[in-house]
């Protein structure tokens, strides 16, 4: 096989999304009813959705509740701005961490994502301004049924000592924070 050719089939490797730089995920912070972290990854077209309370975690050994929400269109990893009252999740909105991220099961016949999610257990990496390295996501099977774990896998970009959640509040499209973003609507 030429160069060219397996350089064409990995950029459209069906695990990575057929694109460059592989499927995109968005943390958006998220002030309705109550503040939490709307983590989203691209999966077969649309954005997989959970709402993590406390937010993602830099050290493996927090498990961070992830509750699953519906899916959104892949616009709306853009969005950010306040959603008016009424309107299913009114509050502020900002996007708290965005990137790429890529399968960690990377063998020829991996699961898929969307396999891995159905199976109840996903390990991706994140290439993000703030994220950055493997996290799992893992189906609780509780009596509920519904929830699921936000996990930092430890590798070389876990770090315990390290809270972005609390130490970098800002948006990474507009360097704003949620008060400066609702307060700007409001104008």
């Amino acid at each position: 096989m030429s160069r060219s050719l397996a350089r064409h089939r990995a950029r459209h490797d069906p695990h990575r999304g057929g694109r460059d730089d592989g499927p995109i995920f968005v943390i958006q912070q998220h002030d309705a009813s109550t503040l939490h972290y709307d983590f989203r990854l691209e999966v077969e077209g649309v954005l997989k959705s959970w709402a993590v309370p406390k937010g993602p975690s830099t050290d493996p050994r927090d498990k961070r509740l992830a509750i699953p929400t519906a899916d959104h269109p892949l616009a709306y990893a853009d969005f950010e701005g306040v959603i008016p009252a009424g309107q299913y999740g009114a509050g502020s909105v900002l996007i708290w961490d965005r990137g790429h991220y890529r399968n960690l099961q990377e063998s020829e016949d991996a699961p898929s994502i969307a396999e891995q999610l159905a199976d109840g257990h996903a390990t991706i990496w994140l290439e993000g301004h703030k994220l950055r390295g493997g996290y799992a996501l893992i189906h609780t099977r509780l009596e509920k049924g519904k929830d699921w774990l936000l996990v930092k896998i430890d590798d070389a970009a876990a770090d315990a000592r390290r809270n972005p959640v609390s130490t970098e509040p800002a948006s990474v499209v507009s360097g704003r924070t949620l008060a400066q973003v609702a307060a700007e609507e409001e104008d």
